[in-house]
């Protein structure tokens, strides 16, 4: 064979070979959102409502000061346990 018929050649299986991709990737989009709809018309997904909470929303103050204890006593514990070892 000619270096050109090799070429030739080696573009018609690229050329085919991304083709068969290309109707793959396709076929599988399509039956994904097949399945989907499937899914969605039998198993439709239960909506639960959301509990009302009893109390009222917490200040964001109280939530900072909560937050800065907790990571405060994180930090020490971390500095605590990498100390001990050296």
């Amino acid at each position: 064979m000619t270096p050109a018929e090799l070429m030739t050649e080696g573009l018609y299986l690229m050329l085919l070979g991304m083709g068969f991709v290309f109707v793959f990737l396709t076929l599988l989009i399509y039956a994904t959102e097949l399945m989907s709809a499937v899914v969605q018309k039998y198993f439709p997904e239960k909506l639960i409502p959301a509990k009302l909470a009893k109390i009222g929303p917490v200040p964001a103050e109280a939530e900072d000061t909560q937050l800065i204890a907790v990571i405060s006593a994180a930090i020490q514990q971390y500095r605590k346990k990498h100390t001990d070892r050296d």
